[in-house]
C-alpha cells in the first residue's frame, strides 16, 4: 500500500504541474512600455520606408509582428508587417523599455518619432555583409559605392500583445 500511496502523490504532483505549465503556454499578457498608445492609425512599414523622408521625424504608429529582439539588453525590437523582409526597429536608450525575448513572434503596436541612421560607405559595406551572411547569401563589398541610410522608431509607447 506505501507504494500506491506514493505513487499517487508522484502523478497528483506530476498533473499539477502539467496544468501550470500549459496554463502559462495559452495565456500570455500584454505588455506595455512607455506612454499609453493614441489612437492614431498605423501606417504601413512598407509605406513608410518606399517613402521614408515623408515621416521622418514624424510621431507614427506601426503594427505588425514582433520578428527580433535584443538578446544582450533588450534594447530594441524589430516589427515586421505587410511586405516579406521589410521591418522596423524600435530602439531605446538602455534601460528606458526592456524587451523581452518571448516578445518574437507576438504582434505589437507602438507609436514613436521615425529618424535616419546615416551609415558611411564602409559602414554600409559591413552592414550589408553582416546582412547576407546572416540570410546565408554571397555578398561583394565591391558593389557598395555610397553610404546608406537607416530608419528606426525612437518609440514613446509600445504594447505588445497576447
Amino acid at each position: 500500500m506505501p507504494i500506491l500511496n506514493k505513487n499517487k502523490r508522484v502523478l497528483g504532483a506530476l498533473l499539477t504541474f502539467a496544468s501550470l505549465s500549459m496554463s502559462g503556454v495559452s495565456h500570455a499578457e500584454t505588455l506595455h512600455f512607455g506612454e499609453a498608445l493614441t489612437h492614431q492609425p498605423p501606417v504601413a512599414v512598407s509605406a513608410i520606408l518606399a517613402s521614408p523622408e515623408a515621416y521622418l521625424d514624424k510621431t507614427v504608429t506601426i503594427e505588425g509582428t514582433v520578428v527580433g529582439v535584443c538578446s544582450m539588453r533588450g534594447c530594441w525590437a524589430d516589427i515586421a508587417s505587410d511586405a516579406r523582409f521589410q521591418k522596423l526597429r524600435l530602439k531605446v536608450q538602455d534601460g528606458d523599455m526592456v524587451f523581452p525575448m518571448h516578445a518574437k513572434g507576438r504582434k505589437a503596436i507602438a507609436t514613436g518619432k521615425l529618424y535616419a541612421v546615416h551609415l558611411s560607405q564602409a559602414q554600409t559595406q559591413r552592414y550589408l555583409a553582416a546582412l547576407a551572411k546572416r540570410n546565408g547569401e554571397d555578398f561583394d563589398p565591391k558593389t557598395v559605392t555610397e553610404g546608406m541610410a537607416i530608419y528606426q522608431v525612437e518609440p514613446v509607447a509600445v504594447d505588445i500583445l497576447d
